[in-house]
């Protein structure tokens, strides 16, 4: 008797809270949790020259935009799938498990909303292919903001404008830099020269220096003597 109260309780839960906008609780619903839907990986981006790396995200759990998008995405009118898997939530907690849970609620929603398994089953597969089209739509301006997808009229996205900007200084840093190689040669070159200029001034001075000190010693080694013997007066 217990099981059959708390499945008759989950039931009554249900259906007044779907019926029954203003009842107490309505406005702290918890919205209906999402199909699973596998998750886009990110293709790891190489590097170009003297750029960061990409590194993966670590993403534990959706943002709450996105759990809101994909609330409002399947919130239906109360006779669709989602709210049969409310109804089969609300009876687990009941106790009941495997083909009972799902038959029993489904015999209490076909009551209340008058569907038929083939339509209610119908209903689920609609809705998951609303997940894959929006998904889709997702992947779409996703490529497209990372540049890998180009649409005609399409405002460019931040990653692609500072893309191009990348690459604009790339190809100016590629050309300073073969300046600065040509400028360094240039200056390697010019301190060779200099080098050479210098050694070769300071040879002709030293060999000036030698030129200059022998005629100043020879002219003054005869000057001296000059002078000792033509004041010492005639020789006798």
């Amino acid at each position: 008797m217990d099981l059959f109260d708390n499945l008759a309780k989950a039931a009554k839960d249900f259906f007044v809270e779907g019926d029954d906008p203003s009842a107490p609780g309505k406005a702290g619903k918890v919205p209906p949790r999402p199909l699973p839907a596998s998750v886009p990986q990110q293709l790891p981006i190489a590097p170009g020259p003297g750029s960061f790396a990409l590194s993966q995200p670590s993403v534990t759990q959706p943002e709450q935009r996105h759990l809101d998008h994909i609330a409002s995405l399947l919130a239906g009118d109360g006779k669709d799938f989602v709210a049969y898997t409310k109804m089969v939530k609300s009876m687990a907690a009941s106790g009941l498990a495997g083909p009972v849970l799902y038959q029993t609620a489904f015999h209490a929603f076909a009551a209340v909303t008058g569907l038929d398994s083939a339509t209610l089953l119908t209903s689920g597969e609609q809705l998951e292919q609303k997940l894959v089209a929006d998904r889709n739509k997702v992947l779409e301006r996703h490529q497209e903001k990372m540049g890998e997808l180009k649409i005609a009229n399409a405002q460019p996205s931040t990653i692609v404008q500072l893309t191009g900007q990348e690459q604009r200084l790339q190809a100016e840093l590629a050309e300073l830099t073969q300046q600065l190689e040509a400028k360094s040669q240039q200056l390697q070159a010019t301190q060779q020269q200099l080098v050479a200029e210098r050694q070769k001034a300071q040879a002709s001075l030293a060999s000036y220096e030698l030129a200059n000190a022998s005629a100043a010693a020879d002219l003054k080694a005869h000057r001296q003597a000059a002078q000792s013997f033509l004041l010492a007066g005639p020789v006798k």
